[in-house]
């Protein structure tokens, strides 16, 4: 049990580590390159470790030298571990490994940790299944652990509609190339967390390999084209430099977060935008970003965050703290995340003393005086993070399993503490 203690003048400045969407993409795509790559500024963490193990038995060369990895690909050419390949609770290390082991030959089983086996996969499966992949669940249908009888990707066209993780786009992405005839992909409906997907076609181009585009809604990779092996730059993770604006949005105070490029493409990036309307300013320079907060101001703020779901738990901890109703909405796929990450909010808020509930496709949060509660993070890092913020100006806030941060950032506590002593 970790209890946060409140300061009383914010004015930091901290660090974060490189983005672990970005690091996972680029980790995966390295191992079907052709020679080596060099990954520089990359999230070293729990989730990124699994991934890592998993991809040194399917063949690929791993050395890891501080926040460097050395990647040696395979060419394309995976090999068969013939046992289990497990995955902790990584629902992206999973998805993306379910088309790469696509292209290898023999039976491939994914696994992982209870959790991961309760979130689904099916939309996924069906598409490796239309594009001629044997694909199945072992034991529950649509879940993992998941079964590849795998002989190559045949390829062709799949539809996919109301998707509810941009995962499963990326997978197919990211393998097809190396498909034996051309992938159409067509997207019908929603699909969540868009803004990923330009990520992953963002890394596979530097990479080598070209996505021709339609839209949001098409994605058509050409065979034979192969990945080479690159130096490659890891951005600095916006996800987890939120955690820090929101200690200024709350605190008012300032804080300057280093390794974040301004410019950069992550979709979080959308949160400043959202702080900015709750009257903080920010500042940006070459590689950081300043928040300075101000008084909260009052109202119903509704806000789509289907495109940034994971700020979810940041901003329900953000509208806790403002007068009036905040109404976040098309976040019903939080439900099948590391935890349910709406009930889970709801529950942490309510033993603050919060009103909030759910709705079939977010949250609505009525902001008072939060006091102090021990937080259950539900094994999920991105719950604790949050709400450990919260406890920066409500006194008695505890953390549960505050271990659960190390999916994501090992360092967190060690910046945490920054902010109640580093000057700028």
């Amino acid at each position: 049990m970790l209890e946060i203690k409140p300061i009383e003048k914010l004015q930091a400045t901290v660090t974060v580590p490189g983005s672990k969407s970005y690091t996972q993409r680029a980790l995966v795509v390295a191992s079907l390159a052709k020679g080596e790559s060099f990954l520089q500024n990359a999230l070293i963490s729990e989730d990124t470790r699994y991934l890592m193990e998993g991809l040194r038995r399917l063949g690929t060369g791993i050395t890891i030298s501080g926040d460097s990895i050395a990647v040696t690909g395979t060419g394309g050419c995976i090999l068969n571990p013939h046992r289990e390949i497990f995955l902790g609770n990584n629902g992206t290390a999973l998805r993306f490994l379910m088309s790469l082991v696509a292209l290898g030959s023999g039976n491939y089983i994914l696994t992982g940790e209870s959790r991961l086996c309760e979130r689904p996969v099916k939309p996924l499966l069906e598409a490796l299944n239309t594009l001629g992949v044997y694909a199945y669940s072992r034991d529950r249908d649509g879940y993992p652990p998941v079964v590849i009888e795998a002989d190559g990707i045949p390829g062709g066209m799949v539809t996919l509609t109301n998707v509810e993780s941009s995962q499963y786009i990326s997978s197919l992405l990211i393998s097809t190339p190396y498909a034996k005839i051309d992938v159409d992909i067509r997207l019908q409906g929603r699909t969540s967390s868009l803004p990923y997907i330009d990520l992953t076609v963002k890394v596979m181009e530097c990479f080598g390999v070209k996505v021709r585009r339609k839209g949001d809604d098409n994605y058509y990779v050409k065979c034979g084209q192969k990945y080479a092996g690159q130096r490659y730059i890891v951005e600095g993770d916006v996800s987890s430099a939120c955690y820090f604006f929101l200690a200024a949005a709350l605190c008012g105070g300032r804080v300057r977060v280093l390794n974040i490029n301004p410019r950069s493409e992550q979709g979080d990036m959308r949160l400043l935008r959202i702080m900015e309307d709750f009257g903080c300013s920010v500042l940006r320079g070459d590689m950081w970003i300043e928040v300075s907060g101000g008084n909260l101001p009052g109202g119903e703020y509704v806000v789509d965050m289907g495109d940034i779901p994971d700020m979810v738990p940041t901003m329900a901890v953000l509208a806790a703290f403002r007068p009036g109703r905040t109404v976040i909405t098309n976040v019903s796929h939080l439900r099948i995340k590391e935890s349910n990450r709406l009930a889970a909010p709801v529950n942490e808020l309510n033993k603050m003393g919060i009103v909030a509930g759910e709705t079939d496709d977010g949250l609505i949060i009525t902001g008072g005086k939060p006091h102090s509660a021990e937080i259950e993070t539900y094994n999920d890092h991105r719950i604790a993070m949050s709400f450990a913020i919260a406890g920066l100006v409500t006194p008695g806030i505890r953390i549960k399993n505050s271990a659960c941060v190390n999916k994501s950032f090992p360092g967190f506590w060690n910046e945490l503490k920054k902010l109640s002593h580093s000057p700028f």
